[in-house]
């Protein structure tokens, strides 16, 4: 998916010793937004842009070693180990014939690593480029920055793919705000800046601008503009467009003391694991501690200080831990850490107070499992077929609002409550719209200026494609169960080649997918650690066109 951006100059970070200035350029082909202001929390600004960066970076993948300077060596070795196996026939003069020829051999290797010495050095250079593949790259496409009403925020994806970071900034950052566009822009962003970030301090007077002069050049002035064309792989949208969606499942909700956080930091600082399961089991039981269990070595940390709050004693595992390192700068300025748990081996959100800053961190399933292939959250959130009249209603809402809860919506617009999640959750997939963990509200946050090939992302995966083929055939009957105070049992039959499939699902009163269960080989295998299976997503399907054609 190719993607053009046209910035007029480039980001920079300037520091003397009195004063400081960070001003972004935004893309110019977009709809004007901007920002001009002072910094006024100037450390804790420093610290979370920095946690940022290191979500950009964060590429926790597995990386073999580099063994190519091993093999010149042994290659040039190989040699002499056959000469000193060879020299039994006559000992000393075969002695004396392995020192001169050694003595040769070393010469020649000297010349040799002195002549091929600068290829060897571009060589492995290269290698670091096509391994990273072209870092600066990556950063061009993060962080998406957007301009609201009350706040700015940064969204950005780590090159695994498998760790989201959002920066929510309120207006009470800065002290002086001088002028402001409400939009979403991508900005000009390089590896130099993240350097000159370290740069901010508290006594110098600090700028901060996403560039409004961008838009003011003359078009006749074309050398001040550098385009960058990124061709950017579906799985990159799919996973951005996934976020949000995970973000409305049930979980369970306790806050962490920052000490909390600090010793969960520590002990994955002082210990590697060799073996697995490499995973933390919380144990949460109402009114008593959080406990978390580091495993493989069965360590718990008893968090004293953060009580658990809900109904119901639960215990959840979640996987690739690590990653939590990146709140570790966060620790010294943040009040308190609120954590999301989706389920075992589902996603996870942790967000950071930091008073008029919230910094929120989502985590895919496990590491190795990036947001576009951990689950299809968009399938188990609410799903309703909304006809065109009612999505523009509650979009044009929305775009006068920036941000709102749904109920708020149903109630200027007259439209029912599960008529506007349904839309909403389609502005989501369609990447104009994200859910707000911090406040509950659905804000307006356009991806794309031009509309994302929804034909291409229409199906996440073979999955959701089958179902929709299974419903097109009329493979799939349904019953239809309210259950007090749990929700909509959907019980039914879906006729596959082989054989009759039985899924059973209950959608809860928000219109999400709680609970689900099928007889086929993807759900024995995997439950709902990757989503739902092709049979309750037809079964689902089938539920939403016999509404709609009532």
């Amino acid at each position: 998916m190719l993607f053009n951006y046209r910035y007029s100059g480039n980001s920079q970070v300037y520091s003397n010793a009195t004063s400081a200035g960070i001003s972004f350029a935004p893309d110019t082909h977009r709809d004007p937004t901007f920002f001009v202001g002072k910094l006024h929390k100037k450390i804790a600004f420093r610290e979370a842009i920095s946690a940022l960066h290191d979500v950009v970076v964060s590429d926790l993948r597995f990386k073999p070693k580099d063994k190519t300077a091993y093999k010149e060596w042994a290659a040039q070795q190989e040699s002499v180990w056959l000469a000193e196996y060879m020299n039994g026939y006559d000992r000393a003069a075969a002695d004396k014939k392995i020192e001169s020829i050694s003595d040769e051999l070393k010469r020649v290797n000297e010349e040799k690593d002195k002549v091929m010495g600068p290829f060897y050095k571009a060589r492995k250079q290269y290698f670091d480029f096509l391994y990273q593949k072209d870092r600066d790259a990556w950063f061009v496409l993060d962080p998406v920055i957007t301009v609201h009403p009350d706040e700015m925020f940064f969204e950005c994806f780590s090159q695994d793919e498998s760790t989201y970071g959002k920066l929510s900034a309120s207006y009470n950052v800065f002290k002086e705000v001088n002028e402001f566009e409400c939009g979403t822009t991508n900005i000009d962003y390089s590896a130099a800046l993240y350097n000159e970030f370290q740069k901010i301090r508290d006594y110098k007077e600090t700028d901060f601008k996403v560039d409004p002069g961008g838009f003011q050049v003359q078009t006749s002035q074309e050398e001040l503009y550098h385009e960058v064309k990124i061709d950017l792989p579906d799985s990159w949208v799919r996973g951005f467009l996934q976020v949000s969606s995970a973000m409305t499942l049930p979980a369970a909700t306790f806050d962490l003391h920052p000490m909390d956080v600090y010793n969960f930091c520590l002990w994955l600082r002082r210990f590697k694991e060799k073996t697995g399961p490499r995973s933390i089991r919380f144990k949460l039981e109402p009114g008593k501690p959080v406990r978390a269990v580091f495993e493989p070595w069965n360590h718990e940390i008893v968090c004293a200080r953060s009580i658990y709050k809900g109904g119901q004693s639960r215990e959840i595992r979640i996987w690739g831990r690590r990653r939590l390192l990146i709140l570790e700068r966060l620790i010294p300025i943040a009040k308190k850490f609120t954590v999301h748990l989706t389920g075992n081996g589902l996603p996870s959100f942790y967000v950071a107070d930091l008073g008029d800053m919230q910094f929120t961190l989502g985590l895919s399933g496990w590491t190795a499992n990036d947001w576009s292939r951990a689950g299809q959250f968009d399938l188990m959130a609410p799903r309703a077929i909304v006809d065109d009249s009612a999505k523009l209603k509650v979009f044009a809402d929305l775009r006068t609002r920036w941000m709102a809860k749904p109920e708020t919506i149903a109630t200027a617009t007259g439209l029912d409550k599960a008529t506007v999640l349904g839309a909403l959750g389609i502005y989501t997939q369609a990447g104009k719209v994200i859910f707000d963990l911090h406040t509950g509200m659905y804000r307006l946050r356009e991806l794309s200026r031009e509309p994302l090939p929804l034909e291409s992302l229409r199906f996440a995966n073979p999955l959701e494609a089958e179902a929709s083929q299974l419903v097109q055939e009329k493979r799939v009957t349904l019953t239809e169960q309210d259950i007090p105070g749990v929700g909509l049992q959907l019980k039914g039959n879906v006729k596959g080649a082989q054989r009759v499939y039985h899924p059973v699902i209950v959608i809860d009163k928000d219109e999400r997918l709680s609970e689900a269960h099928c007889d086929c080989n993807f759900y024995n295998t995997n439950k709902l650690y990757k989503g739902p299976c092709e049979h309750m997503l037809a079964l689902r399907m089938t539920h939403a066109e016999n509404i709609s054609a009532e």
